[in-house]
């Protein structure tokens, strides 16, 4: 009969042994082992990597260059570089002999670092004048073609992926497709820098782009595809040329906009900035009018006004959109999270039309279409959320056009056609935040252009994990409570403004009653300067009123959710474990 106390020592023995062995298990036969919690699945290589890997028709050479030694002394840049060297290895695991993984340290004063330099690899130089640092990757095929990250940068680690990836895609497509550029917008030079804006940037790097006049004779032989962004006095030849060039199977992403902020920053303010294209989208089946523009309540940005608004006002003209205006089942979007578009314009497909039209961007259901000349007249953006009518309906921004169009007097045939009634997309100041020589996303404006570019390209396996990392989460919540405080708060003021100027009239009819009574007229006017100061005090501690309940109702959606993840769940987990003890209890008597 073993004792009480050798049972207990025996199965501590066994507990011990059985955790080192389930370790050296695992150690040995699960090292690439993950599991992924993250929202999106970010830590996971995405089925679009796995495609381009599986696709590579040869061998590439990856070489991975990191000063070790150098970097000793900065744990977060050595922590970083494993991280790196995993995904890498994790690559050519997956590629079955098809990518080769070299590492490469590059030491001070050897052929090492000689190659770094000629490969394009960046060192960096750390404090005090110390040796540099470098941690880069080249790569090359059969056919000697290169690229190359010269330098990980870490705060660019969420698009780690994608700048491998793409690296790869480049290697295994050293042939790049031709694309056609028409636009009247500074692509090439942006207002203010005079540098080609980013978004054209990325395209002329990932493509072979040519920009065409609007009186160009003809479309480039052995183009791939057309983008069309806000065209402006295109010659009538050309147009024929384009719509010719789309019944033949040419593949078109116009960008139309019926209030262009960016087209104002290069012509007089005053100036209708609409462009339209409005012949083609009728034969395409869309109907557009670039006379309308879309204001949301719901998605409306937050801008600095004047100084009555200290916070920003909601302006409904500019809009930041989410996953839920997003089409989930086509490729150019599913990825998205979040877009910020400026004055944008409504699409819809023409009744009867022979074309098959899929929403891809849409609108909220608090928005309505407004006159673009009514909206250029308002001067106080605070304003704007007054004059929005919802009536439940959401408008198309951007959508696909697919099936059999016919032109008259030209000819019929099936289009692949993806049209976007926004052309700010593209302004860096929308999307991209610059920190010196860094700059970083804060919404998908990119990744929608060249999803749409390299789906129609033929590519949709870089649309999967683009911008990945871009983890947009709105507190929409918070954000329709802000809106519903801000249209009080925009009536209250609106009424006082009334009233002060009800009071400067009347003032000024007391002025006009003569010299004779001048005496009775200045008590009268001081009562009425007293009386319109009372109104203005007593509508500032309304308005103070109203902000002070918008912070409590927000305080208090903030206590609750702070009470339920960091008292309730651990509540409801050891209440749990003591029920679940209690039954065990009872059930081992019972027995």
């Amino acid at each position: 009969m073993i004792s009480r106390r050798t049972y207990i020592w025996s199965v501590l023995a066994f507990g011990v042994v059985l955790f080192f062995g389930i370790n050296i298990f695992v150690d040995n036969f699960f090292t690439d082992a993950k599991l992924d919690l993250t929202h999106g699945g970010q830590y996971t290589i995405s089925a679009g990597t796995r495609a381009i890997i599986a696709k590579l028709p040869e061998p590439v050479t990856l070489r991975f260059y990191f000063s070790r030694k150098n970097s000793a002394d900065y744990p977060a840049t050595a922590a970083y570089a494993k991280r790196v060297r995993d995904l890498l290895s994790e690559y050519a695991s997956l590629s079955h002999g098809k990518i080769v993984l070299e590492d490469v340290d590059p030491e001070p004063f050897t052929p090492e670092e000689d190659e770094a330099n000629a490969s394009g690899i960046r060192a960096a130089q750390t404090q005090g004048g110390g040796a540099a640092i470098y941690f880069g990757l080249e790569g090359d095929n059969s056919l000697d073609d290169k690229e190359a990250i010269p330098y990980f940068a870490l705060e660019r680690e969420p698009y780690l992926e994608y700048d491998v990836t793409s690296m790869l895609y480049e290697l295994s497509h050293p042939e790049k497709p031709k694309l056609a550029v028409i636009t009247s917008l500074p692509f090439a030079g942006a207002p203010g820098s005079g540098q080609p804006m980013t978004i054209y940037a990325q395209l002329q790097h990932d493509y072979n782009v040519t920009l065409l006049a609007p009186n160009a004779k003809e479309i480039p032989p052995g183009t791939s595809l057309m983008l069309i962004a806000h065209p402006e006095n295109v010659d009538i030849s050309l147009l024929r040329q384009i719509e010719i060039w789309a019944l033949h199977g040419g593949k078109i992403v116009l960008f139309v906009d019926p209030m262009s902020e960016l087209a104002r920053q290069m012509n007089s303010p005053d100036a209708p900035p609409s462009s339209d294209f409005v012949p083609l989208l009728k034969g395409w089946g869309v109907q557009y009018s670039p006379e309308d523009v879309v204001l949301d309540r719901q998605l409306a940005q937050r801008i600095r006004a004047d100084a009555n608004s200290p916070n920003g006002v909601l302006y409904p003209l500019w809009l930041h959109l989410t996953p839920e205006n997003f089409s989930q089942s086509d490729p150019v979007t599913a990825s998205l999270q979040g877009l910020n578009l400026a004055s944008v314009g409504s699409l819809s497909p023409i009744k009867g039309a022979t074309t098959k039209f899929e929403p891809l961007i849409t609108s909220s259901n608090q928005s309505s279409l407004f006159g673009r000349d009514e909206v250029m007249a308002i001067t106080d953006p605070s304003n704007l959320m007054q004059v929005v009518e919802p009536k439940g309906n959401k408008f198309t921004i951007a959508a696909r056009i697919t099936g059999k169009a016919v032109f008259n007097g030209v000819g019929s045939g099936n289009v692949n056609i993806i049209v976007v009634a926004d052309t700010d997309i593209f302004d860096d100041r929308f999307w991209l935040r610059s920190e010196g020589p860094a700059s970083e996303p804060f919404a998908d404006n990119e990744a929608l252009v060249m999803n749409a570019v390299e789906n129609l390209s033929g590519s949709d396996d870089l649309i999967s994990l683009r911008m990945r990392a871009n983890a947009d989460h709105p507190f929409i919540v918070v954000r329709d409570m802000q809106a519903t405080a801000e249209l009080k708060f925009r009536e209250t003021l609106e009424s006082l403004q009334a009233r002060l100027v009800a009071a400067q009239q009347e003032i000024a009819q007391l002025q006009q009653g003569g010299s004779s009574n001048a005496t009775a007229l200045s008590s009268q006017q001081t009562a009425q300067i007293e009386r319109v100061q009372r109104e203005i005090a007593g509508t500032r501690a309304e308005l103070r009123d109203v902000q002070r309940n918008l912070r409590v109702d927000i305080d208090r959606l903030g206590t609750l959710l702070a009470f339920i993840n960091i008292l309730l769940i651990p509540l409801l987990v050891a209440g749990f474990a003591i029920v679940y003890g209690l039954i065990r209890r009872k059930r081992a008597k019972g027995a």
